[in-house]
């Protein structure tokens, strides 16, 4: 990468507000995709009047631009490389393509120039892309940080200027500057950007938080414990740099099968040419039969056996909301033989909703009207589970009351009044009486205190069990016992939130990241396609993640993972010998996606890094279709076998026909021209509908 990726904005004079770096470069903006568009712009107008005998002027012009402006870049890039004594094969082809220019095949010439040119924007653009979405993520780290000085004093200094053991006073809504240890305040913090964890995490002293996770309506103080070079953030962006830099050997195995075809080429040309120019034949007949060598020993065929399937594949995908960002990715999606699946966002839908309203007996309320209560109070929280509850309520029609009195302490709970009367909704190990708790965890004593922290932090809400010492009090009437239901709810996988009328117990509502409805049909699909069962990487706790894998048929869980420790799996795997596919969504999955052999980004809630960082995209979100387009590429590997094997065939007998015989040009051309016909035809047979795999469904 260049050195532009490690800065977050471009120099601003003194006093003055940074100006942000571009987010995305636009392809116009590449030479390369300007030579190739001008090079295919004038290749289709040359086209008519060549094919309906027009003037050779008017189609010999354009054809001459179609070359210059396709073929100059990488000719001059092979003159290069031919100072440096290396031969590649961007310059055999436009040394074929004037070759077959000069005995009358333009056409060909041309389409060789096009194929070549776009190529290479293709990359250019990948290239460029990838550049402009790692220096995005940069940007999730705030640029500035307010300092606390010991005199108690604040001071905003540049976030890439805080050192170890500075405290940094971080305000509602901000996010964080860096690394370090909460030593003051509450808090909830989005970090699914780091974690993958769908909901808030609630933060108190001693707690570990990250640079660019969002705060929420609290104020924190926290201790910096890493530089800013080493943070998370930093390290996900060092971490995507390399994995990218880690596929170099593959280029480097095309770079030296190019060269070696190329010096073939040539030396076999010349020797057709002058072997029998040395026995006495005449210099217009050894030209003729090198020059009908070249033609016959193009690789127009062998080109086109790989690209039409490959193409077709990818137009096909398409089609059906997958999006493959070249035929290398393409290609390498049939290789894979492991698979490694995030789970929120990716096995899940990555949002949470309301999955049950219980009403207890005897409270005179229905489920619709414990919901209406419910999302009454909960209408001005701007917390996921609050929007859950509101969002539920509003698609069953329920008509909101106005909320008066609202009141949000992060890490606690929501208190409102509503209709004269006081809700209150939170977790109910906060909002219900001690007796009522001991109740719902009949061996409290011996519950792990992780457990305990898991109940403080699933729902961030006011701790109104603390502000109203009445609730200590309040009496559990056997009947009116919630805690069956909660016990429910939560075996079940939802978070549940208890919800109090002036003080009593009324109702649970369970909340829940909802299971795609083809997560378990998806991993039976890819565990017949690579013969082992795909593995579950996750930064979410290991409680929920084993739920989750258990419904989807998931034996292998690793849970609690950072981002450097999805890449350390992916990597171990790859040393043994394995091509992993990676599925995520997110800026913590991006240098896993990045590490593996082929990464595929879950497109509608998908991150910008792992959209761009990743090498294809289901841009409909529909998990099935993983397992679909890994089939369709190895169907389209099987039609480029088929297609070389046609193209090669074609190949031997036309040069030996040319080398032992006498091959005429016009039935060389053909020979020619009929075998890239043929496997161009072939290789489209994937464009149909019906050759898109079924994919999985639940």
């Amino acid at each position: 990468m260049s050195s532009s990726l490690d800065q977050r904005t471009a120099p601003a004079p003194e006093g003055s507000r940074p100006t942000p770096l571009p987010r995305r470069t636009r392809a116009y903006a590449l030479p390369e995709v300007r030579w190739a568009l001008a090079a295919l712009g004038l290749f289709l107008l040359a086209l008519p009047p060549y094919l309906l005998g027009g003037p050779a002027w008017l189609w010999g012009a354009l054809f001459a631009g179609a070359y210059a402006t396709g073929g100059w870049e990488p000719g001059w890039e092979g003159l290069k490389a031919l100072r440096e004594r290396t031969l590649d094969v961007d310059l055999l082809m436009v040394v074929a393509a004037l070759g077959a220019a000069a005995i009358g095949q333009v056409l060909d010439g041309a389409l060789l120039i096009v194929i070549f040119a776009t190529s290479g924007a293709l990359e250019a653009v990948a290239t460029a892309r990838t550049a402009d979405s790692v220096r995005g993520l940069l940007d999730l780290a705030p640029a500035t940080a307010t300092r606390l000085l010991a005199d108690g004093a604040e001071e905003t200094v540049d976030a890439g200027l805080l050192a170890v053991g500075d405290t940094v006073l971080v305000r509602p809504g901000e996010r964080i500057g860096a690394d370090g240890e909460v030593v003051g305040g509450a808090s909830e913090v989005d970090q699914a950007t780091i974690t993958g964890e769908p909901l808030p995490v609630a933060k108190e002293t001693g707690d570990e938080v990250f640079a660019g996770t969002v705060n929420g309506t609290g104020a924190l103080r926290v201790r910096v414990g890493r530089e800013p070079s080493d943070s998370v953030i930093a390290r996900i962006v060092r971490m995507v740099e390399e994995a990218s830099r880690t596929k170099a050997p593959t280029q480097l195995f095309i770079e030296k099968v190019e060269q070696r075809y190329s010096v073939s080429m040539v030396l076999a040309t010349l020797a057709v040419f002058a072997v029998p120019l040395a026995f006495g034949d005449d210099l217009t007949s050894a030209l003729l039969r090198a020059m009908t060598f070249m033609i016959v020993a193009s690789p127009c065929a062998v080109v086109l056996s790989t690209m039409p399937p490959l193409l077709s594949a990818i137009a096909n995908a398409g089609r059906h909301g997958v999006l493959a960002k070249s035929a290398v990715v393409m290609e390498r999606l049939g290789q894979v033989d492991a698979v490694a699946l995030d789970k929120t966002g990716t096995l899940t839908e990555g949002t949470p909703r309301l999955t049950d309203v219980r009403p207890l007996p005897g409270t005179g309320l229905d489920a619709d009207a414990l919901l209406r209560l419910a999302a009454s109070a909960e209408h001005p929280s701007e917390h996921p589970l609050a929007r859950a509850v509101v969002d539920a309520a509003r698609e069953r029609g329920l008509a909101l009351a106005p909320a008066d009195a609202f009141a949000a302490t992060p890490g606690r709970g929501v208190t409102a009044t509503v209709e004269g009367r006081r809700i209150e909704l939170g977790s109910p190990a906060r909002l219900l009486p001690d007796t009522h708790h001991a109740r719902v965890h009949p061996h409290s004593d011996t519950r792990p205190a992780h457990l305990e922290a898991h109940h403080a932090r699933v729902h961030p809400h006011p701790d109104t069990h603390a502000a109203h010492p009445e609730a200590d009090h309040a009496r559990v009437h056997p009947e009116n016992d919630p805690a069956p239901l909660v016990r429910e709810l939560e075996e079940a996988g939802s978070t549940a939130v208890a919800v109090l009328r002036d003080g009593e117990p009324v109702g649970v509502l369970g909340v829940a990241d909802r299971l795609r409805p083809d997560a378990a049909a998806t991993v039976a699909a890819l565990t017949r396609l690579t013969g082992r069962a795909p593995v579950l990487l996750t930064g979410d706790n290991e409680r929920a993640a084993r739920r989750v894998a258990g419904r989807v048929g998931i034996t292998d869980v690793r849970a609690g993972l950072l981002p450097e420790e999805k890449v350390a799996a992916v990597r171990a795997w790859e040393a043994e010998g394995r091509r992993v596919l990676v599925v995520g969504d997110g800026v913590n999955d991006a240098p896993a996606l990045a590490a593996a052999h082929c990464g595929v980004a879950m497109g509608r809630a998908g991150s910008d890094l792992a959209l761009e960082t990743a090498d294809a995209v289901v841009v409909r979100d529909e998990l099935a279709a993983v397992p679909a387009v890994v089939a369709l590429s190895r169907a389209a590997h099987r039609l480029v076998v088929q297609n070389l094997v046609i193209a090669g065939a074609f190949i031997a007998v036309l040069v030996a026909w040319d080398l032992f015989g006498t091959l005429p040009l016009p039935l060389g051309v053909a020979g020619h021209e009929g075998s890239t016909v043929l496997v161009g035809l072939n290789g489209l047979r994937l464009l149909r509908s019906t050759a898109w795999p079924r994919p999985a469904r639940g």
